[in-house]
């Protein structure tokens, strides 16, 4: 059989990194804090860099770091001097869409492997040929192909091919989008996007100043820029099939509730593929579970041809199902106790849910809540570090889930 296809996560911060290793991811794409198009991420500082390659080769996981602005001429010796820093980290890839710094990093790092970011808005075989020429040893796909598309890309061209598989769609050309930087002065070709594709809108006729007049719309307003969430796990053996070499999922951004959920889910869906392809079936609840982190609604964006795929659906709001995350353990357990960072708020008594890196989650019962003192507290507020009084036994970064009433 081929080699298995990679599995390439987020990792906006050094706590998403360690959220991404331990779930099963194969690779990390992140960033540094300047020339990568999510500033808001949080990112690596260089000394953060360094121990985060580090962290990810001992775990044998490989890391990309972005470079993939559309540079300005002031930043051309400062992007050299960040190119030359990448060197040194022994990062895996650097990923880059602007020709310019594409021309830098050749010279400058030539034995550093590029990935040429979807920025670059790549939609046909001559053009990954073009960028192989140029040095390019990975394209990452515009997300406007068809499946169709993609596999005759692959039968062409000796170069891998990245794709994403999962995560926000922009509802602009390969993610070159001007609505940031007319409504918010935020360039989102810079990494300063404010997401206004996510901004409620109304229609203002111009003799009726004031008046908001709707569109299309639900309870929560019109969203007319807001595209259902890309979601691919029924379609793996078809990605796979194709040639894929890198599937990805979007959000450098959120949490590490999205994140865990997210990789465990295809990392358990793409073992199973190869463990059986002929009798690979789409369990329930891996889509339990990627529906519990979605608000907007899924859809195959436009793999398969099918424009109705990417419009937002205004028939059905979402409950927040993927709020219940309450913390994040901490320590391995001793007995029955487990070190625990609380992110909302927890109560003794409480029924939770482990979601550990592999097999089903956990259901559990929290027994006693016991704060750095030693005292036994009757809830736990978020930001605080306590142990839980738990029936199992679980991993650091497992994460846990609050049950709402009613649910078991």
């Amino acid at each position: 059989m081929a080699k298995k296809v990679e599995l390439l996560a987020p990792a906006g911060n050094f706590e998403k990194l360690e959220i991404a290793i331990h779930y099963g991811a194969d690779a990390v794409y992140l960033a540094g804090k300047d020339f990568s198009l999510r500033s808001f991420s949080g990112n690596f500082t260089h000394d953060e860099l360094h121990s985060a390659v580090q962290v990810a080769h001992q775990a044998n996981v490989k890391v990309y770091v972005a470079c993939n602005i559309y540079a300005r001429n002031n930043e051309q010796a400062a992007i050299a001097d960040y190119l030359q820093t990448l060197a040194k980290l022994d990062a895996d890839a650097v990923i880059i869409s602007d020709p310019g710094v594409l021309m830098l990093a050749r010279d400058l790092i030539p034995d550093m492997p590029v990935h040429l970011s979807t920025q670059a808005n790549t939609t046909n075989y001559n053009s990954v040929l073009f960028w192989k020429k140029l040095g390019v040893e990975r394209v990452i796909i515009a997300r406007e192909l068809t499946l169709k598309e993609i596999k005759e890309m692959v039968s062409r061209c000796a170069v891998e091919i990245e794709a994403f598989v999962h995560g926000a769609m922009c509802i602009s050309y390969s993610g070159r989008c001007l609505l940031s930087s007319f409504l918010a002065d935020r360039d989102a070709n810079r990494g300063q996007c404010a997401h206004p594709c996510r901004w409620k809108y109304a229609v203002v006729e111009e003799f009726r100043p004031g008046k908001y007049m709707p569109i299309a719309e639900d309870e929560r307003g019109s969203y007319i820029f807001n595209s259902l969430d890309l979601c691919l796990i029924k379609h793996l053996p078809d990605l796979i099939e194709a040639g894929i070499h890198s599937l990805k999922i979007e959000g450098r951004m959120k949490g590490i509730n999205y994140l865990a959920t997210t990789v465990k889910i295809y990392r358990d869906a793409i073992d199973a593929y190869y463990m059986q392809p002929l009798n690979f079936r789409v369990k329930e609840e891996w889509i339990s579970e990627l529906e519990k982190i979605n608000l907007r609604g899924y859809c195959t964006g436009f793999y398969f041809g099918n424009p109705d795929q990417v419009v937002p659906d205004y028939e059905k709001t979402k409950s927040p199902a993927g709020q219940r995350f309450a913390g994040k353990v901490l320590e391995s357990t001793n007995g029955e106790d487990t070190g625990v960072e609380v992110r909302n708020k927890l109560f003794k008594g409480d029924a939770v849910e482990v979601f550990n890196r592999r097999g089903p989650s956990v259901h559990d019962h929290i027994l006693d809540i016991i704060d750095p003192d030693g005292k036994s507290l009757s809830f736990a507020q978020p930001g605080n570090r306590v142990t839980l009084r738990l029936e199992g036994r679980y991993m650091p970064n497992d994460l846990i889930r609050r049950f709402e009433k009613g649910e078991t």
